[in-house]
């Protein structure tokens, strides 16, 4: 076989997919799969759902791409409805959770120094968060295995340990601008923050001055049971984030923000040359319009409590296991070792799913997952354990 023209920046997994519709996916052999990962928690309504199609077709008939010099009512419309859903009220489009997050931490910056006027730039992030891929979004990742190779990293960030005040409390300093959090750590393991917490933060960044940045890349769109996960936490943050779910998979992501800092990001201050064409901000409107009509984000909370019952009552007892955890779809099976070999085998069982860390199995169907998807997921999923565990067990 000739060597691959790609770089090898992803481990591929043997399975080439060709199809997909609600949760199925298809192989080009004819197999056909249940798709617990959406695309890393892409595909919210499903693959290929009907309204998002038809809207993008129509779309392509007519107008793909136009410079955001020009007035783009798409882009407008799509905008107006996520801050309908949110505590926003101006939003800026690009094309992935990475780019969201860096849009974030400029508007932090230039809301401190132009707006402010002070020297604020510095921006404390938490140990185990995942915040993306490019150089200052993989400073800011509290994970030092994504900077491994790209010294000399961008002055600017701290890392603290996550509910370590004192420590928080120690980074803070004059040039700090934000504290940036995920209201769960999807990456790092699937670590819902404590409420209290997250208030006890919000509180202090009113006190000190400083901006609290939302990174809701994997966590918002309804995925964990409300349009944005801190909206189950009784605080509104200056800046959040969106993509992953955001165009039913197409590239798009979001950043969106309160009022006070519209005057931040003044014509001229940052762009992007695909954020919010027409193509993608149709695919915006029509996951929202369809959000909107199935009640999205309640059937997912439902879903998801019906998935964490099932797993609890099919997995309790299993040594294993060592917790379940998450919100809405979003959920986290801690086990007591590795689990790559569990995730081949769900393969080999025609069964997606992924890890969140070495140990941790991450389960992410589409928020329109059927009781009887669930079902069939969770017993395939008990079978491999047992399989796994016995096989373990034979070998002492």
């Amino acid at each position: 076989m000739a060597q691959s023209a790609l770089f090898p920046t992803y481990s591929r997994y043997p399975i080439n997919l060709v199809k997909g519709h609600g949760s199925w996916l298809w192989d080009d052999q004819g197999n056909r799969y249940l798709d617990f990962m959406s695309g890393l928690a892409v595909t919210n309504l499903g693959h290929a759902p009907e309204k998002v199609k038809q809207k993008v077709k129509e779309q392509l008939d007519e107008l793909w791409h136009v410079s955001n010099l020009f007035q783009i009512p798409q882009q407008e419309q799509a905008a107006r409805m996520l801050t309908e859903v949110s505590c926003a009220d101006a939003v800026f489009f690009c094309n992935s959770g990475a780019e969201a997050n860096e849009a974030a931490i400029k508007l932090a910056r230039r809301y401190q120094q132009k707006i402010k006027g002070v020297d604020r730039y510095e921006v404390i992030t938490f140990e185990q968060s995942f915040h993306g891929r490019t150089l200052a979004t993989l400073t800011a990742t509290g994970q030092q295995k994504v900077k491994d190779g790209f010294l000399p990293l961008p002055a600017g960030f701290k890392t603290v340990p996550l509910y370590d005040m004192d420590a928080l409390q120690a980074a803070i300093g004059p040039h700090t601008a934000a504290i940036m959090i995920e209201m769960i750590q999807a990456e790092g393991g699937v670590y819902p923050v404590e409420p209290e917490f997250v208030q006890e933060l919000s509180k202090l960044c009113q006190e000190q001055g400083l901006l609290l940045i939302i990174d809701e890349v994997q966590t918002g769109m309804g995925r964990t049971g409300s349009w944005f996960a801190h909206q189950q936490y009784g605080i509104e943050p200056d800046i959040f984030t969106a993509a992953k779910g955001i165009a039913s998979g197409l590239p798009a992501g979001a950043m969106l923000a309160k009022e006070y800092l519209r005057e931040a990001f003044s014509p001229g201050s940052h762009a992007s040359t695909f954020g919010g064409n027409p193509v993608a901000a149709a695919s915006v409107i029509a996951t929202l319009e369809t959000m909107k009509e199935e009640n999205t984000p309640q059937k997912a909370a439902e879903a998801g409590a019906y998935l964490v019952e099932r797993l609890k009552a099919v997995l309790d007892g299993q040594p294993f296991v060592k917790d379940i955890r998450g919100m809405g779809l979003l959920i986290g099976i801690e086990c007591a070792e590795p689990v790559a070999e569990l995730v081949a085998a769900g393969q080999k069982n025609k069964l997606l799913f992924v890890t969140a860390g070495p140990n941790v199995i991450r389960l992410l169907p589409n928020l329109h997952v059927s009781h009887e998807e669930i079902d069939q997921a969770v017993d395939t999923l008990a079978a491999i354990i047992t399989t796994h565990t016995s096989k373990e067990e034979a070998k002492l």
